[in-house]
């Protein structure tokens, strides 16, 4: 009877999560559920991590000590060292008004979130604490630092994309070795690649969310590329210097897709969903470089629904993979 109790709880909070998901990212409640289980639980589970790094780190009523000091608490709750309950309430009394509802729920369900990560292998575990710990140590380095001047240069943008989403890839790396012997056997040349898949990702969404962070007094982009900013055509050009970039990284994406055994068709839907999302809005950034707001490029839900039926199709086909991406960015570079 107890471990009844103990499987109907476990599955209780496996759904929740997932009840979470939507409402703090709708392109990962679209392509997390392509992954196999495990996979799809852990990496579910592990985003949501993330989010709970996020949601602190953005928060306004929070001064720069109390981030600090919840950042320290959620690596604590993570590695087993601290409590959940505690936590969640603490975060949750201090979190302003203009929290988003749905981050305020998934700081309340915190419990859940780490019953589920405790579900977990060793392994698995490790992997999402790793990424927690670098992620919640280096990335409020340079959110705390940022301005409208923008970062230092190109080497800085890096760095930050790093802390941001290539240490994501790193795990999602890991988790996918340890699901598959196959995929490690190329566990080198898949960890090297993930970074620069996850900056061309980050550098994308960083592109089209330009105004609206301006409007928040912050610029992501480098001041050694974007140095004229003010002049129309500058940005326009510098822009344009910028995507030739994000797409280089998306390229190396595609040969980490390639990477993945053909057989194992979830992961490499997984991957080229935001790879076809991410070139899109590339390609609807580059063809409108006078943009003023994020919505303006992007990608239409018809495109959405285009962009997973080929994606699904051509998932297993190594020829026709490359065959695409090179015809979507053939005039961007």
């Amino acid at each position: 009877m107890k471990n009844a109790v103990i499987r109907a709880e476990g599955l209780s909070d496996q759904v929740r999560q997932v009840q979470l998901l939507p409402g703090v990212s709708r392109t990962f409640a679209l392509t997390i559920p392509q992954l196999p289980e495990p996979l799809c639980t852990v990496v579910t589970n592990a985003y949501l991590l993330c989010r709970i790094a996020d949601t602190i780190e953005d928060d306004a009523a929070l001064t720069t000590a109390r981030k600090a000091y919840f950042h320290e608490q959620l690596r604590s709750v993570v590695a087993a060292q601290a409590s959940a309950v505690a936590f969640s309430e603490a975060l949750s009394a201090e979190l302003s008004s203009q929290t988003p509802l749905s981050e305020r729920e998934l700081i309340q369900e915190i419990p859940a979130v780490i019953r589920c990560l405790r579900s977990f292998t060793t392994e698995q575990q490790n992997s999402l604490q790793q990424c927690v710990n670098i992620m919640s140590t280096g990335m409020p380095d340079f959110q705390r630092t940022v301005n409208l001047n923008g970062l230092e240069n190109l080497e800085q943008l890096n760095d930050y994309c790093y802390y941001v989403a290539g240490v994501v890839g790193e795990m999602l790396t890991e988790l996918f070795c340890q699901y598959s012997p196959a995929i490690a056997q190329h566990r080198n040349q898949l960890a090297v690649l993930a970074v620069s898949f996850g900056q061309g990702l980050q550098m994308t969404n960083i592109l089209k969310d330009f105004w609206e962070d301006k409007s928040r007094g912050v610029c992501w982009l480098p001041k050694d590329i974007l140095s004229e900013v003010h002049e129309k055509e500058a940005f326009a050009i510098a822009l344009r210097r910028l995507i030739v970039i994000a797409l280089d990284h998306l390229r190396n994406a595609i040969k980490y897709t390639l990477l993945i055994p053909e057989t194992e068709t979830g992961i490499r839907r997984f991957s080229l969903w935001a790879i076809a999302l991410a070139v899109l809005t590339l390609r609807n950034i580059y063809h409108n470089p006078y943009f003023q707001s994020g919505n303006e490029v992007k990608v239409s839900r018809r495109k959405v629904k285009t962009t997973v039926l080929i994606s699904n199709l051509i998932a297993g086909h190594n020829g026709l993979i490359n065959y695409l991406f090179n015809c979507l960015t053939r005039n961007l570079i």
